[in-house]
C-alpha cells in the first residue's frame, strides 16, 4: 500500500439462507454502530421476495429503518471481497477462502413470527454487533 492510499474499512458479510430477517438485523445495526467505518454486504442463497416486516418493525423500535432493504443473492465476490464472513446459524454455507475470518451466530429464526418474538433476537444480535465492532474497530470504540 502506497502512503498516498487510505486504510480499507474492514468488510463484514452477514449470510443467512433468504437474507429476510436475522442477516438484514445485523447488517443495518453493524451499519449504524460503526457509523459506516465497516463496509456492510448481507446475501443468501435463496433471497426471500422481501424482509421480513416483523424485522423491519422491531429494527424501527431502535431507530433504525429497513423499509427500503431487499434480500440479495449470495455471490463468490461478496465473500472475496469481505474480510469476516458471518453465517447466521441458518444451515447456509460459503465458499471458503484463505485468510478470512469465518464465524456462525446461532440464532432462532424470525420467519412466520411477530414483533413480539422478534424482539429477543434482535437483541441478541445486536450485542454480538457490539462485540464485533469493538473488535474491528478497538481504537474507535474503547
Amino acid at each position: 500500500m502506497s502512503t498516498t492510499e487510505t486504510v480499507k474499512r474492514p468488510s463484514v458479510l452477514f449470510v443467512c439462507v433468504h437474507n429476510a430477517g436475522r442477516s438484514q438485523m445485523a447488517a443495518a445495526y453493524l451499519t449504524s454502530l460503526s457509523k459506516d467505518a465497516i463496509e456492510v454486504r448481507s446475501a443468501g442463497s435463496e433471497p426471500a421476495d422481501r424482509v421480513n416486516p416483523a424485522a423491519v418493525q422491531a429494527m424501527a423500535e431502535e431507530g433504525i429503518d429497513m423499509s427500503a432493504e431487499i434480500p440479495k443473492v449470495l455471490t463468490i465476490e461478496a465473500v472475496k471481497e469481505s474480510d469476516v464472513v458471518i453465517t447466521m446459524g441458518c444451515g447456509d454455507t460459503c465458499p471458503i477462502f484463505p485468510g478470512k475470518r469465518y464465524e456462525d451466530w446461532a440464532f432462532e429464526d424470525p420467519a412466520g413470527q411477530g414483533v413480539d418474538a422478534v424482539r429477543p433476537i434482535r437483541n441478541d444480535i445486536k450485542s454480538r454487533i457490539e462485540t464485533l465492532v469493538s473488535e474491528l474497530l478497538p481504537a474507535t470504540f474503547a
